[in-house]
């Protein structure tokens, strides 16, 4: 069997010792050996070896954790500054309606998540014309078909066949999930039944999730601009704007609809209290951050620190470019770090956790164990990052603090889907 070799300067994985000039072996999709180059080149046989030379920083593909590619090109409502859920709201469906090729926003948007160095992803898709973006593309994750707008009146006039098909329709790999869109735009028995259909299924669940404030009024007491807004809309018979709230907030409302387990992350999660995380880790939940899709809309940034000192299980995600400067990870990591420096935490992990996030947590959360990790076995999912220094620690600090919003190269399944100019110069061969 023909085996590829990945040699960097650094070699990163989360949970795992750093590497000086190390090197990630590739055999049919799989990593078959990692550590220094010359333990690994040892071990090989030099006439069945290809070797690629790379500089820079080598880690496990990153993993986005919550995105629609499909919106790449409502990119003009993500690069504007707005003032509240409801202002940024108003933005998107004023574009949304408009007649657009929603298959080639979404492959467009698959294309920038290979070249930022991302190999998985959890992929929402609204329309069915942007479906096949992850799968054409080639990368791991899961597309999630995003469910919306039903009452219990409407999902019982065939709601769940409809849901069904729409399901099925959608093209693997990737695995498929489902992904009730939120507790505001669904009624309290359809979030109940999306949850029971999921795991009749066994599919994942994604739910957007503690996003504002306007969120958690309308949750709690059927109140405040969303609630209202809803009624003007003809969504009265919603059984929290009938019943004047649940009394609860966002997250105890999903778990008594049996919305929260491990097989359901949820999106943004900004809006939570200390019993809030506490259930959600008592549920195996993880929570995708989304700093600057947050600050673009100009809501709160997350709890970013009290999730890291309570053991919450976090990843990343950027969301998409109607909310969001870029489709980079490390632009959404730098952000975290800063936050959870300002809101006051000072332990020495920080960068080690937020590597993790980007990479091993997200795949936690989409339940791909075999993915953002280097060692034997796991899924072939690299990415290569230009960095200043051949220091391992000062190499992490860099990513996290200022990590590239390109990779050098990108690798899924053992196969190059990206490789820039430079890495095409680098690359030495040797068989």
């Amino acid at each position: 069997m023909s085996i590829e070799v990945h040699r960097a300067p650094v070699v990163l994985s989360a949970g795992r010792p750093a590497l000086v000039d190390g090197a990630v072996a590739v055999a049919g999709g799989r990593i078959v050996a990692v550590g220094t180059a010359d333990e690994v080149l040892a071990e090989l046989d030099p006439a069945a070896t290809r070797i690629r030379e790379h500089r820079g920083a080598l880690t496990p593909g990153l993993v986005n954790a919550h995105t629609h590619l499909q919106y790449t090109d409502m990119a003009e409502v993500g690069s504007a500054q707005h003032a509240g859920f409801e202002s940024w709201m108003s933005a998107f469906m004023a574009l949304y309606p408009l007649p657009r090729d929603w298959s080639a926003s979404a492959a467009a948007g698959a294309a920038i998540a290979l070249r930022s160095g991302t190999t998985s992803v959890a992929e929402i898709v609204t329309d069915a014309a942007a479906g096949s973006a992850v799968h054409d593309a080639g990368l791991h994750g899961v597309a999630f078909w995003e469910v919306l707008g039903y009452t219990d009146r409407t999902w019982a006039e065939g709601g769940e066949e409809r849901v069904r098909a729409q399901l099925s329709a959608l093209p693997s790999p990737p695995a498929t999930g489902l992904s009730p869109h939120a507790v505001y735009s669904l009624d309290t028995g359809v979030i109940r039944e999306l949850s029971r259909l999921s795991a009749e299924l066994g599919v994942r669940q994604h739910i957007h999730a503690a996003e504002s404030a306007w969120e958690d009024a309308y949750v709690r007491s059927g109140t405040g601009d969303l609630a209202e807004r809803w009624r003007a809309n003809g969504r009265g018979e919603f059984a929290l704007l009938q019943g004047g709230g649940a009394g609860t907030g966002v997250i105890r409302y999903l778990d008594g609809l049996g919305a929260l387990g491990p097989t359901t992350h949820l999106a943004h999660g900004i809006y939570v209290d200390a019993d809030d995380r506490a259930l959600l880790r008592a549920r195996g939940v993880s929570v995708a951050l989304c700093p600057r899709s947050n600050r673009v809309i100009g809501l709160d940034a997350p709890p970013v620190a009290a999730y890291l000192r309570e053991g919450n299980a976090i990843a990343v995600g950027t969301d998409s470019l109607s909310s969001s400067p870029s489709l980079s990870i490390w632009h959404d990591v730098a952000a975290l770090h800063d936050i959870a420096r300002d809101q006051g935490y000072a332990d020495d992990d920080l960068h080690e956790r937020l590597f993790a996030a980007a990479t091993s947590g997200g795949a936690h959360a989409l339940g791909l164990d075999d993915t953002g990790v280097l060692r034997p076995d796991a899924r072939a999912d690299l990415a290569v990052f230009d960095v200043s220094s051949t220091d391992p620690r000062d190499a992490l600090v860099e990513l996290v603090e200022s990590g590239p919003a390109e990779a050098s190269l990108t690798v899924v399944g053992g196969e190059i889907r990206w490789a820039g100019l430079a890495a095409h110069e680098r690359a030495t061969a040797r068989v």
